[in-house]
């Protein structure tokens, strides 16, 4: 009987994905020992301020995982095991259970790179080796290394951007100045319930938390953009630089097609709003927000293309964001034209990166970078690095292709985890060693010179230094 070890012996090796000679060469010499800077993640700030111990493997590594989850409905495993009340080690043994079964997706690869690379585990997990697997982990979890920041330390993370909200006091982003002092934590700022119109119940009840944490009293639509504007110098002084928004698609209008301020008076009022009046709003108070961020020198993202909370029964039941999301076909191109050139004829676009999810549209980024780079920064717009259903191995790859054939790759800012897990950090080392493949190969083909020290150089600049330069964090 072969043992899971020896079955694992020629998978994940030292040269995994690295199909040549000299793409050994560029991720081993150039990419691999190189520092991680996530610049937008959505790790919790209490975590790692509070550097945090978990009590199992399950409760870092299953919980909250959409991925995960959804391989293990679609196997048919019962949400008892999956969300429900079953127990830590439980839910661990379903997952283990499941993940033979997932070969060729990308969860089958990133599962065993973090019991690689976290916990030195070699063996495959299975349903024969789940439960030692599930003891070995969750017994390292509780030693002073295996907390957050020890976590964080281990690959070598330099900085994350935590993703919050504008009323968020940033009390755990003060905390880990002085509590965490390997691993840098910044906040960046997702604005995207100061627009979610479409709720104008909720929407009211968020305004009141917005006018608290701003100090303005907010009646009229200059009073919103007051509130923004405070809460935007609230996160500049406590280290921002970063807006994120999630967007289904950047609508754009002529300015005043609508009165803003009729709009916002039905809002509060808790009337209900057409579709174009709702679009109307995320327009105008997005185009306010880019201008404010302009201001600060900041960089924005805009991450496009996500259908949300399909599913109206199991939302019902377990609430949104529980992984019953998938890919948008909304129409993208010519409304996100409009809306960056509105910006920068006035030259207030600033630095900007933008996700797709759909990968049709993947040269219409490539090629909408391009009209909005003016020199004045290197790589100021930026085709964002595969999101999402596509940050594995084949999303990278046409991410990288399209963005080399239409733009400069060797002005990219890299990889992100946009991950909520402490254990995802071995995607920055996929994404490296899929660029350095990728390259490695153009030399073999002799489509690329075999001059190490440039193209070490490049493959340097894409996994960190753009990213430290472009941020200047």
């Amino acid at each position: 009987m072969i043992s899971a070890t020896e079955k694992a012996s020629k998978f994940l090796t030292e040269d995994f994905l690295l199909k040549s000679e000299f793409a050994k060469i560029l991720y081993h010499d150039y990419a691999s020992k190189l520092p991680i800077i996530d610049y937008h993640c959505h790790l919790s700030p209490k975590d790692i301020a509070t550097n945090r111990k978990f009590n199992s493997i399950s409760e870092v590594w299953l919980a909250g995982d959409h991925y995960k989850w959804r391989a293990m409905r679609t196997l048919g495993v019962n949400e008892q095991y999956i969300t429900g009340n079953a127990t830590e080690e439980e839910k661990f043994q379903k997952w283990a259970e499941t993940v033979p079964f997932t070969l060729r997706n990308p969860l089958y690869h990133w599962t065993h790179l973090e019991l690689q690379r976290y916990f030195g585990i070699q063996e495959l997990l299975g349903p024969d080796t789940g439960a030692k697997i599930y003891k070995q982990t969750t017994d390292l979890l509780q030693t002073t290394e295996y907390h957050t920041q020890g976590l964080l330390k281990k690959m070598n993370v330099e900085l994350v951007c935590s993703t919050d909200d504008p009323v968020d006091n940033l009390e755990f982003h003060k905390i880990a100045e002085s509590s965490s002092p390997n691993t840098k934590l910044l906040p960046a700022f997702r604005p995207d319930k100061v627009y979610a119109v479409e709720h104008p119940q909720s929407y009211n009840v968020y305004l009141q938390r917005l006018s608290d944490s701003s100090g303005v009293s907010i009646n009229q639509y200059d009073d919103l953009l007051s509130a923004l504007q405070n809460r935007i110098e609230f996160f500049h002084s406590n280290g921002g630089s970063l807006s994120d928004h999630g967007l289904e698609q950047l609508y754009y209008f002529e300015l005043g097609t609508y009165d803003i301020q009729i709009i916002f008076s039905k809002v509060i009022s808790g009337k209900s709003l057409d579709q174009q009046e709702i679009q109307y709003f995320k327009f105008h108070t997005l185009y306010e927000l880019c201008k404010m961020y302009h201001a600060k020198g900041w960089t924005q993202q805009f991450h496009l293309g996500a259908l949300r909370n399909t599913n109206e029964r199991m939302l019902g039941l377990l609430g949104p964001d529980t992984g019953f999301d998938s890919i948008g076909d909304f129409s993208q191109a010519r409304a996100l034209a409009s809306f960056l050139n509105l910006l920068d004829g006035t030259d207030q676009l600033t630095k900007t990166i933008l996700y797709n999810l759909n990968p049709s549209d993947n040269e219409v980024m490539a090629t909408m970078i391009g009209n909005f780079n003016d020199g004045s920064v290197k790589g100021k717009i930026q085709f964002g690095s595969a999101w999402w259903f596509l940050d594995q191995k084949d999303g990278m790859e046409k991410q990288i292709n399209s963005l080399s054939n239409m733009g400069l790759l060797s002005c990219f800012v890299g990889m992100l985890t946009d991950s909520r897990s402490f254990l995802s950090f071995p995607r920055h080392e996929y994404f490296r060693r899929i660029l350095c493949n990728l390259i490695g190969q153009d030399v073999a083909n002799g489509e690329l010179p075999a001059d190490e020290a440039w193209l070490g150089k490049i493959v340097s600049d894409i996994s960190y230094y753009n990213a430290k330069n472009y941020f200047n964090f």
